[in-house]
């Protein structure tokens, strides 16, 4: 069938304008939500929480963007969120300058999204793992927002993001098992191994951190048990998805009691 490239393009409907997958917005969200719960709720972290989930948008929508090779239905989106992101965050940065120390690292990150977008491999494990780190250290990010010593915050930050970057790529490498990946054994025993070294640091970790070990445990139970029942029958997305927002909820509550004990453990 032959298409005229020069009509003009589909306007998106209304809900294309926000993002559309939940677990990612619970991803971009619980870090920070979780730095600010040990760095203390105040104005400054809630106003670059805003902004933070501002790139989010700005991040997707640009995304969605380059993989259709600049289709003009797609760039409205983009210029707003960007607008969004300018009135947000020049304030932001103008008042704690201090943040755009963590400016390198979410260029790179942004950078290898774009990239993998462009090359229409948004799903990649490169383009997953760039989106793990982005949103597991902005608990980092948040817990550490205007300290004039960054370093003084290392062992927590690092702990907290740390918790993250492994529960969610873990989550990355599970839910492949459960969908696109369904049947691909190399997916599987990589998300086995994964989760079994995650339960090991767990149980390696003195102190008080039993929920986490327990947390731990489940999500290698998950990732054995659900890829091998689904090869035997059909599991919705939406019910991978729903036990996936469970765990990450249960992650998000018990890390900020668990990450003083594992920057302990980092100290010595």
């Amino acid at each position: 069938m032959n298409v005229n490239r020069n009509e003009p393009s589909r306007p998106l409907s209304a809900k294309s304008w926000f993002p559309d997958q939940p677990g990612a917005w619970a991803m971009a969200l619980l870090p920070a939500l979780s730095g600010m719960v040990v760095g203390g709720v105040d104005g400054g972290r809630l106003w670059l929480t805003g902004a933070w989930l501002l790139c989010y948008c700005v991040q997707f929508m640009a995304a969605r963007w380059l993989r259709s090779r600049f289709q003009r239905r797609y760039l409205p989106p983009v210029l707003t969120y960007a607008a969004l992101l300018a009135v947000a965050g020049v304030p932001l940065l103008a008042m704690h300058p201090l943040i755009l120390v963590w400016a390198p690292l979410y260029v790179v990150c942004a950078g290898v999204s774009f990239l993998c977008a462009w090359l229409r491999r948004e799903r990649s494990l490169w383009a997953n793992a760039a989106a793990v780190i982005a949103t597991s250290m902005m608990a980092y990010v948040v817990y550490a927002f205007d300290a004039p010593d960054l370093l003084e915050r290392t062992g927590m930050g690092l702990a907290l993001a740390g918790i993250f970057m492994l529960t969610q790529f873990g989550s990355v490498l599970y839910v492949k098992t459960m969908i696109r990946e369904r049947r691909n054994n190399r997916y599987l025993a990589a998300s086995w191994i994964w989760h079994a070294v995650l339960l090991a640091l767990a149980c390696a970790i003195p102190g008080r951190t039993v929920p986490m070990m327990i947390i731990a445990a489940i999500l290698l139970l998950r990732a054995v048990v659900m890829p091998l029942l689904g090869r035997r029958i059909r599991i919705k997305p939406i019910a991978v998805g729903m036990l996936e927002m469970v765990l990450s909820v249960a992650v998000c509550a018990y890390a900020p009691f668990c990450a003083p004990w594992i920057s302990m453990a980092l100290t010595f």
